[in-house]
């Protein structure tokens, strides 16, 4: 009863312990962002202040970034980047899929090998290949376009494939089966009876094939060199940060760190459950 008794405290104080300890990371984790959206309120300009709570408060720095074009046109970055995401998305999201399927529920000569071979080359940084990618593009005549951003984002999104293979190897082969004795193909089989099932890993798939377009720098910044109405976000708010910018813009380029983290905040809290459901059931399975 004693032994008990002390084993229950001892896991009481471990688990206010581990509280408190999360409660102080997570404080950490926010200054950060506290900061960012205080900067972006800011009524002063300039990038650097003595203090860390801005003296007087304004929504001008989000007004000017929106409205005001005579030098950055957010808005239209802002559009470049939505439309690259989402075509990068729904084009990535077909590709993860359709190898997925093919590698849970095909057996054939080869499989393992470029599996294999998938996962090593998923061990290297996309940047490594950005000089081979630009010539490649500039060989066919399509460098500082967004078509060129979509296929670059898009081209090699199969090789993600392990995730979501591993959810579709979680779900019964004999709904397949039953689905071929009823004279369906696979491609039916695949739409009409995997994809409804499988909404956690889909969800989870068109998260992630959205945040690397929406996030992008360094591919961005190749493929479009100089063309400055193709610019996507992250490529104007860097602009911001240029010498001659900065003290008269910081303030708006902070504006614009707040408002692009929206539609990203917002998708992870409308479909974290789905997306938690996608990890978890996605190990990999051979």
């Amino acid at each position: 009863m004693f032994n008990s008794g002390s084993m229950s405290r001892n896991k009481k104080m471990k688990d206010v312990a581990s509280y408190i300890t999360l409660s102080v990371l997570s404080f950490i984790w926010m200054i950060p962002i506290m900061w960012v959206v205080m900067t972006s309120f800011r009524k002063e300009s300039g990038s650097y202040t003595s203090y860390f709570f801005p003296k007087g408060y304004t929504i001008d720095n989000y007004v000017r970034l929106l409205t005001d074009n005579t030098q950055f046109h957010f808005t239209r970055w802002f559009t470049n980047t939505l439309f690259v995401a989402v075509c990068s998305c729904v084009i990535s999201t077909f590709f993860v899929l359709a190898v997925s399927y093919v590698m849970s529920r095909m057996r054939f000569r080869m499989r393992k090998p470029l599996m294999n071979i998938a996962m090593i080359l998923g061990m290297f940084p996309g940047f490594m290949s950005m000089i081979a990618i630009y010539y490649i593009l500039k060989g066919i005549g399509i460098t500082q376009s967004l078509a060129a951003l979509i296929m670059v984002y898009s081209g090699g999104a199969g090789l993600g494939f392990f995730i979501a293979k591993g959810f579709f190897d979680t779900l019964p082969r004999a709904l397949d089966e039953a689905a071929y004795l009823d004279g369906a193909t696979r491609m039916q089989t695949f739409f009409k009876i995997t994809v409804p099932l499988s909404k956690p890993i889909i969800v989870y798939t068109v998260l992630t094939s959205f945040l690397s377009p929406w996030m992008d720098f360094i591919f961005a910044s190749v493929i479009m060199g100089d063309n400055y109405d193709n610019y996507t976000v992250a490529l104007g708010l860097f602009k911001m940060l240029e010498r001659e910018f900065i003290n008269d813009y910081y303030t708006q380029f902070a504006a614009g760190c707040v408002l692009i983290s929206i539609p990203i905040a917002a998708l992870f809290i409308s479909m974290q459950k789905y997306y938690v459901e996608g990890v978890s059931g996605g190990a990999v399975k051979g």
